[in-house]
């Protein structure tokens, strides 16, 4: 039995031989560059600079060599382009990070520094507009510079949050397929971002790619406005779900179900000890939409709908499973009412948890390497039960974590694998 056989039957509910592993195939189960090069380092493996594949987390691609060194079973297939409009592909070139680091960036991968010294990206790389996202000197990612326009409530334009939203074209099509063949012989699961389908997913409001963003772009307004313009976000999200279903079809007729997982959004719901908009709304507003793109994947794909939301959700799983959602990540289980335990008993025989395996914001980072193996067995030991549990930390793995923390997980989840 394959990586690939193991992960469906992981997320048929069915209990597997082993633990489903994943570390890297998307943009929030990520690892940073400068942590991925630590752990190419610790593994011993060919000294060459690390590969940027998500600019604004300042995410690496995660490389065969150390697939196999760890004993990853799910890959990621990342779209052409990235969250700043250019391409992902080669040409590449070499970077040097402000923490010393060279890196591989795409050729577009155009930045100045600003009089603070902070870094500046720009949308599709074009350095003659406006800058999109600034990493400031003592950080480790960009953060999305706010454009805001004027909004002038009596000539707003739906179309005008549409631009970022498009039909596939005949070009992305040809890599769908060429990106899938390669990947399907590996024998692995495959997770796919086909874009698209992020309903309000709030890293994408600003319309960092967009080199003059119209429409609702702020943050802070975007949220008013889904209180305030709740027509406006009906329309909105009815004419992205109408377009996104149209580009799955397209999709799917050029790779069928030669990938296992989609992820759908990126929206969050929550906060530390609450959550954005209460679950009434939730019904309203979102639930409508997910439910038609997930209900056409499910009634025409054998994919599975991967959903991201941080913090206190707990009184949303069952509106996620509504919704049509089969996975739920990424688990933060120190989140308020977000206890191991009684997610798996409550909702684990409707929902695959990807995540909650040990905390990123406190023990993965500060914590002893005992500390680490603890979390990580005993939520191993919840999640694993009948089966609807892959591996992975509670979001991204940052910049600074000590590699010695990283690697007693890594080693933890192979000890309850019994290996």
């Amino acid at each position: 039995m394959n990586s690939r056989d193991l992960l469906q039957k992981t997320l048929n509910h069915q209990e597997p031989d082993r633990i489903v592993f994943d570390m890297g195939s998307n943009a929030v189960t990520g690892i940073h560059v400068k942590t991925l090069e630590n752990l190419c380092k610790y593994y011993g493996l060919e000294k060459r600079p690390v590969r940027l594949i998500e600019p604004y987390q300042m995410l690496g691609l995660v490389e065969e060599d150390l697939i196999e060194a760890i004993g990853i079973d799910v890959i990621g297939i990342w779209g052409h382009d990235n969250m700043l409009g250019y391409s992902n592909q080669p040409p590449l070139k070499l970077f040097k990070t402000f923490w010393g680091q060279e890196i591989l960036v795409p050729d577009k991968f155009n930045t100045i520094t600003d009089e603070k010294g902070d870094l500046l990206s720009f949308p599709e790389g074009d350095t003659s507009v406006p800058p999109s996202a600034k990493m400031p000197m003592a950080s480790y990612f960009f953060d999305a510079i706010e454009r805001q326009q004027y909004i002038d409530d009596e000539n707003l334009k739906v179309e005008d949050n549409l631009e970022d939203f498009e039909p596939v074209t005949d070009s992305t099509l040809q890599y769908w397929k060429a990106e899938v063949e390669k990947e399907r012989k590996k024998g692995k699961g495959i997770v796919a971002g086909l874009g698209g389908t992020g309903l309000g997913d709030i890293a994408l409001v600003p319309g960092m790619q967009l080199k003059h963003p119209k429409g609702i772009r702020a943050i802070s307004e975007w949220y008013m406005s889904t209180i305030m313009r709740i027509d406006y976000i009906r329309e909105l999200f009815d004419r992205q779900t109408f377009l996104a279903v149209e580009n799955l079809q397209r999709i799917y007729k050029t790779i069928g179900n030669d990938i296992d997982v989609v992820f759908i959004c990126g929206t969050d719901f929550g906060t530390q000890d609450s959550t954005f908009c209460s679950p009434e709304q939730f019904d309203d507003l979102w639930l409508p939409y997910y439910l038609r793109i997930n209900d056409w994947i499910h009634t025409n794909t054998n994919w599975k709908t991967f959903k991201h939301s941080c913090g206190a959700v707990e009184n949303f799983m069952y509106r996620f499973i509504d919704a049509g959602f089969d996975i739920i990540n990424p688990v933060q289980v120190s989140a308020k009412g977000m206890d191991p335990k009684h997610l798996k008993e409550t909702y684990g025989k409707h929902l695959t948890f990807w995540g909650g395996g040990v905390n990123t914001q406190t023990t993965l980072p500060y914590g002893t390497p005992q500390q680490v193996r603890e979390e990580v067995l005993r939520h191993c030991e919840v999640f694993a039960k009948d089966g609807g549990f892959v591996f992975n930390t509670v979001h991204n793995i940052q910049a600074n974590v000590p590699v010695e923390n990283i690697v007693t997980m890594i080693d933890a989840v192979h000890k309850f694998n019994g290996h």
